[in-house]
């Protein structure tokens, strides 16, 4: 076990601050969004997820009733606004009116700027950037509705440079300045706009992509207090900006990275260039 697993920030929190709030997350069937999932049900929202897997997203919601939420899904790709719009329907049919959005579905992988598709890039701006836009645009009538929260999950690429990841420092740069117009433009409807930014987290698809080649541990280092987050901790910052005790907050970028975001990762990029650009 280690200090992330161990330590539970969620039950610091009183399990009835969500309680009339319907949450719908984006990529709410694996990793940080569904430790946020986790995190909403145990504070007593009721909880929409939404992914690209049915049987995913099936666990998943069998896991959040099982901490007493009252749970809907329906599978959708972000890129999809069409499908996106039915999954989020869907959840207000089942739940009513969602007033806490949270837009969560990422993809990631190492590539190199002039080696990459357009088809690759795009790929990851669609899926960060637009589905980011998209489930903003399909909450937008709820949240209004409800003067609710939306927050955007984005990442440390988004204002820090990092070697083979064009793509992803693109379009986490692109939501952080979709979430403070939206801030400036969805204010007087009493809508609030947020990003977290999650460093290294433990158990995600996304970490084991980009640590698989350099090991956890050269990671770690990067790391000033020295180990990966957990997705409860992640949760617990996304129950606290999105619920009451977040009411004043908007148009602000939080950093839940243990300070990955104040030092160097260059040799984590050295480390990923030889292990996968040596030879090219």
């Amino acid at each position: 076990m280690t200090e992330a697993t161990t330590h539970d920030p969620v039950s610091n929190l009183s399990p009835t601050m969500l309680e009339g709030h319907v949450a719908f997350i984006t990529g709410g069937g694996s990793g940080i969004n569904l430790g946020i999932a986790r995190a909403f049900a145990r504070c007593g929202a009721k909880v929409a997820i939404c992914g690209r897997t049915e049987e995913r997203l099936e666990a998943a919601a069998e896991e959040l009733r099982g901490l007493g939420a009252e749970v809907a899904f329906q599978a959708a790709d972000v890129r999809d606004a069409e499908a996106l719009q039915a999954s989020v329907d869907h959840a207000v049919s089942q739940l009513g009116d969602i007033s806490i959005a949270v837009a969560g579905a990422a993809g990631n992988f190492y590539a190199q700027a002039e080696k990459m598709s357009s088809n690759a890039f795009r790929t990851v701006v669609d899926i960060d950037l637009m589905g980011a836009y998209h489930t903003a645009r399909a909450t937008f009538p709820s949240l209004k509705k409800t003067r609710g929260s939306i927050l955007f999950i984005t990442a440390g690429q988004a204002f820090k440079a990092m070697k083979y990841q064009a793509h992803v420092g693109a379009a986490k740069a692109g939501i952080e300045m979709l979430m403070k117009d939206l801030a400036l433009e969805w204010g007087p409807h009493g809508i609030r706009s947020n990003s977290l930014v999650p460093g290294p987290v433990e158990g995600t698809e996304g970490m084991a992509r980009l640590a698989g080649d350099t090991g956890d541990e050269m990671w770690k280092k990067a790391v000033p207090l020295g180990r990966y987050a957990s997705t409860a901790e992640m949760g617990a910052m996304a129950a606290v900006l999105s619920g009451p005790l977040g009411a004043y907050v908007t148009g602000s970028q939080y950093m839940v990275d243990g300070g990955t975001g104040l030092v160097s990762t260059t040799h984590i990029s050295d480390a990923v260039e030889k292990s996968l650009f040596a030879q090219e």
